[in-house]
């Protein structure tokens, strides 16, 4: 796999891009990663995945992540999120002019996607959302959400433990410890972070309908990281997505035991949008 590397510069940090391209472009996706991971974590699956199916392949570390610049877990704004997304869009489109641009993201990413998609995504052909950070599946503790929301207004960039537990990531033990162990997965999270990001969730599932752009919801039912059930939710307020549940499957499909029916299915939904 051929990577060419980009930077661009982004509230004062440096984001760190990459891309990737099959022979034959039949189109280009933009991939956004997770919370705490990078975009490193889509290299071994779903980018062949994806190249296979003839897209050219866009990846950035999001700001505070990997290898860009910023304080590890806090961001300026979900604002900043979105058009540093934009941007990315943007650059793929200059590099592949002419070529359909599709969405892929997962957890934080999808919440990104799916937000884009519903806010500025009218020229985007398609929208890929695996396990889609619109809801927790748990409820963090009280005095917790409490000294966030005071953190928010006083010290919003001030990190904290974000309390996840890696295992519920899959259910394959090896893929926990290649995730525990990865020197660019970090596991602190300010209040700029998480509650805008919350907040973007709940607007997405009120607004689904709004959604105008086909789009593919993917969720393991046993996610203990991310409620599947808000992803059947937004899927049952819009008239646009096509959602499959992978019974008994954790947050990471794409690591966990149903990752080949997965990857298969979403190849297939990507080769009919081209």
């Amino acid at each position: 796999m051929d990577l060419k590397e980009f930077q661009f510069e982004a509230y004062g940090k440096t984001i760190s891009g990459r891309y990737t391209q099959p022979q034959e472009v039949k189109g280009v996706l933009v991939l956004a990663h997770g919370f705490g991971a990078h975009s490193g974590r889509y290299l071994e699956y779903v980018v062949p995945m994806l190249l296979e199916t003839g897209l050219a392949v866009v990846l950035y570390d999001n700001i505070g992540h990997g290898k860009s610049g910023g304080k590890r877990g806090h961001c300026p704004s979900y604002e900043s999120l979105i058009n540093i997304l934009e941007t990315v869009v943007e650059k793929a489109r200059d590099r592949f002019p002419d070529k359909p641009v599709l969405l892929y993201g997962h957890s934080m990413g999808a919440n990104l996607v799916l937000n884009y998609a519903l806010r500025k995504g009218n020229q985007i052909q398609g929208v890929v959302a695996t396990s889609p950070y619109l809801r927790l599946a748990f409820r963090p503790p009280t005095w917790k959400m409490i000294l966030g929301k005071m953190l928010l207004r006083l010290l919003p960039s001030m990190t904290l433990p974000s309390g996840l537990d890696p295992k519920g990531i899959s259910r394959i033990p090896e893929e926990v410890e290649k995730y525990k162990s990865d020197p660019l997965v970090f596991d602190q999270v300010s209040p700029m972070f998480s509650f805008p990001i919350m907040e973007a969730g709940e607007w997405a599932i009120t607004n689904a309908h709004a959604l105008k752009i086909e789009t593919l919801l993917l969720h393991g039912t046993a996610d203990p990281i991310i409620d599947h059930r808000a992803t059947i939710e937004f899927d049952e307020n819009s008239s646009k997505t096509t959602l499959t549940l992978f019974e008994g499957g954790y947050h990471e499909l794409h690591y966990d035991l149903c990752k080949d029916e997965m990857l298969l299915l979403v190849g297939r939904w990507i080769a009919g949008k081209l």
